[in-house]
Parts: C-alpha cells; sequence; structure tokens
C-alpha cells in the first residue's frame, strides 16, 4: 500500500500529480503548515528525519515498510515499482540525455535558487537588501527561465512530444513556488504556454482538486505571495 504524505503548497505536489498521472491507487494524506511561520508540522519529523515534504511510505506485502523522501526519489520510486517506467525515457532513446538532463536540472539548480530567494525575502521582509551578490543569484535564475523558456518554444514538453517526469519536478518551481518567491513571468511566452498546457491536464486537475483544492494554479505572469505571517 502506497501512502503519500502531502504538505499544501509544497514540492510533494509534484508526488501527488505523478500518482495521478499514473492514474495508480493510492492513499493520500495532506497536511497543512503552520499559519504563522509556514512550516510543516511535526508529523513529517515523525515520518523521515529531515522533517520536509514529500514522504512516502510504501507497506510491501511482505510487511516491509519504506519511507523515502527527497521528491525526486519519491518520483523515481513511483514510477519504477508502481508505475511500469511509465512517465521515464529508456536509456536507449533518442531523448534519454534530455530527459535527464531536465529532470535534474529542476531541483540541482533552478529550485534552489529560489529558495533561496524566498528565505531572503522572508529575512528582510519582502524587501530584499541591495546586494551584488544577491544581484547575481537572481541574474543566474533569470538565465535559468531563458534557458526554459528557449526549450519550450521547440518542443510542448522538456523532453519532447510528450509529458516525462521531468516536467512532473518542474512545474512546481515555475508556478506554485512563486507564490513565496515571486518572479515575473510576462517576457517569457513559451513558458507561460507550457503552464497553461500542463493545467489542463486532467491528471493535474485532479491532483490540484485532491491535493490544494483552495490553491488555484498559480500559471498567470505575475503572482500574489502567499498570506502566511512569516510571509505577510
Amino acid at each position: 500500500m502506497l501512502e503519500v504524505h502531502h504538505l499544501e503548497r509544497s514540492q510533494s505536489e509534484r508526488v501527488v500529480w505523478l500518482c495521478e498521472e499514473l492514474g495508480i491507487e493510492y492513499k493520500l494524506h495532506v497536511h497543512q503548515r503552520n499559519p504563522e511561520t509556514a512550516l510543516a508540522p511535526p508529523i513529517f519529523k515523525e515520518l523521515h528525519a529531515p522533517g520536509s515534504a514529500p514522504v512516502i511510505v510504501d507497506t510491501r506485502a511482505d510487511g516491509k515498510r519504506i519511507v523515502i523522501g527527497e521528491s525526486g526519489a519519491c518520483v523515481e520510486y513511483i514510477i519504477h515499482v508502481y508505475g511500469n517506467g511509465r512517465l521515464a525515457v529508456k536509456p536507449e532513446a533518442d531523448n534519454y540525455a534530455d530527459y535527464l538532463s531536465w529532470f535534474h536540472f529542476c531541483n540541482g539548480s533552478y529550485q534552489p535558487g529560489n529558495s533561496r530567494n524566498m528565505v531572503v525575502n522572508m529575512a528582510s521582509g519582502g524587501k530584499p537588501p541591495d546586494s551584488p551578490i544577491l544581484q547575481m543569484f537572481q541574474a543566474r535564475q533569470e538565465t535559468f527561465r531563458q534557458m526554459l523558456d528557449q526549450r519550450l518554444g521547440e518542443v510542448p514538453y522538456l523532453a519532447g512530444d510528450e509529458l516525462t517526469a521531468a516536467d512532473i519536478m518542474m512545474v512546481y518551481s515555475l508556478s506554485t513556488n512563486r507564490g513565496y518567491s515571486p518572479n515575473d513571468l510576462t517576457p517569457y511566452k513559451h513558458i507561460l504556454e507550457y503552464l497553461q498546457r500542463v493545467s489542463q491536464r486532467e491528471g493535474y486537475k485532479r491532483a490540484r482538486a485532491k491535493g490544494d483544492p483552495e490553491t488555484p494554479p498559480l500559471t498567470a505572469p505575475v503572482v500574489e505571495r502567499f498570506k502566511f505571517g512569516a510571509l505577510k
């Protein structure tokens, strides 16, 4: 039995979306953030030492209980254990290198920059300091968005013509995460078209309805910051 512990407005939306796209059976636990600090509740630390989302718990037929954190690891586990490899790309495929690169691009490069900006915004009350180092990091994020926009002007999904786990990993960082660290996507036509395309998928709609029913997809060029106590 696969159980998915999802924290509202978090990277764990990837895992819910993946399960819906694969059409697999799973039990979903939705957890709310602390309304003042925006932090995860204590149950996440009880499940997995870092205390962050997502966490999946897989109780096998032999009684063995497997607990996994890190969204990328959860995605790969579910694809290969429950999804028969669907939404991954096989090594012999022509687009395997594209898939592999973009799958790791999000949490390896793009999302760390988003998280850094979020922490700075929280620490500065929404008014980041005029720092050359911070400006360098922000410019790096713009370079990443330019890369993404160029790629999505060439193909409908990151690995090519079809949705893959590379997209499952990336969409959160281009949409929901902007509620913590807003950035203007107006210059990025192809990213915006991509977000609209994804938001029309039935699997994505089901995932939003189950995991984040009170938060509409953040697919507009400009979005408002989430209103938690620490983020007001």
